[in-house]
């Protein structure tokens, strides 16, 4: 597969030898330049260690296997010097809390043309202007006063969109979101989702959208896998996995959704009579 990354047989394990505890179990997936690929699954199946894999980011004493192949190279095989190249510069990564990517005690635009100039190597009048145009881009109003701010002078959504701006603004391939929209109340979950969609469409990003909910999956996602106890137990096309689950598992996951949320199709609007198929 051409500009996307592949994961073929990933495993993820902590604890001895001896005494292993896998939380990966041998995973396959694809990431597409232009598609977001949603990756579900209620605490613990693995899904966060996933993305947290892709960037090399995964906690102390935990061991990998399989592959992770992304510009020709298996990037499970990388030591940290080689991995950096990849990491914030063509891969990036949204957290559930953005205060985790953004320093309480820097300014918004130092941190953004400090992350630019350490992984472009351009000038400080270039970083700027650039940091202003992608805060442009990810709808923060106002850029130009923004990025002279701090974290604690934005709301919750707000600091979302700038750590969204945070890992876009190296012009990444791969975009991983995790739990992106958890943290936020209905209506900014809304405008963060269309966001995100909208990058995706425009920046023609490999997106991998992890979350619990599949609400969220059912507006976004081109294809789904459900995770559970480290396995991928399905995967296909969203209104596939969406409408006609396999799995028992898939199907309770659809159940726990508020009645009130409908499934929606390619353009937004609510698919007739999804309220009742639950």
């Amino acid at each position: 597969m051409s500009g996307g990354l592949q994961i073929r047989d990933l495993t993820v394990t902590f604890g001895s030898e001896r005494d292993p505890k896998p939380v990966v179990r041998g995973i396959d997936l694809d990431l597409e330049p232009g598609r977001i690929t949603g990756l579900a699954g209620e605490s613990g199946s693995g899904k966060s260690m996933t993305g947290l894999a892709m960037c090399g980011l995964l906690p102390g004493g935990a061991r990998t296997g399989g592959r992770i192949e992304f510009d020709g190279r298996n990037l499970l095989e990388l030591d940290e010097r080689a991995l950096t190249k990849y990491r914030g510069n063509r891969i990036a990564m949204v957290f559930q809390d953005p205060t985790a990517s953004l320093h309480p005690m820097l300014s918004i635009g130092r941190q953004l043309t400090d992350h630019l100039r350490v992984h472009a190597g351009i000038d400080k009048r270039s970083a700027r202007e650039r940091a202003i145009r992608t805060l442009e881009l990810v709808r923060v109003p106002d850029p130009e006063t923004a990025i002279k701010k701090y974290p604690h002078q934005f709301s919750g959504g707000q600091l979302q969109r700038i750590s969204i701006a945070m890992a876009i603004i190296c012009e990444p391939e791969i975009l991983i979101a995790d739990e992106p929209t958890t943290a936020l109340d209905v209506t900014v979950q809304a405008g963060v989702l269309r966001l995100l969609k909208q990058l995706c469409d425009d920046l023609g990003l490999a997106v991998m959208l992890v979350t619990h909910d599949l609400g969220v999956m059912s507006s976004l996602a081109d294809r789904i896998s459900v995770m559970r106890e480290g396995v991928i137990l399905e995967e296909g096309p969203r209104f596939d996995v969406l409408r006609r689950p396999r799995e028992a598992y898939t199907r309770g996951l659809i159940e726990a959704l508020p009645n009130h949320l409908p499934f929606l199709d390619e353009d937004g609007q609510p698919i007739a009579g999804s309220e009742a198929a639950r």
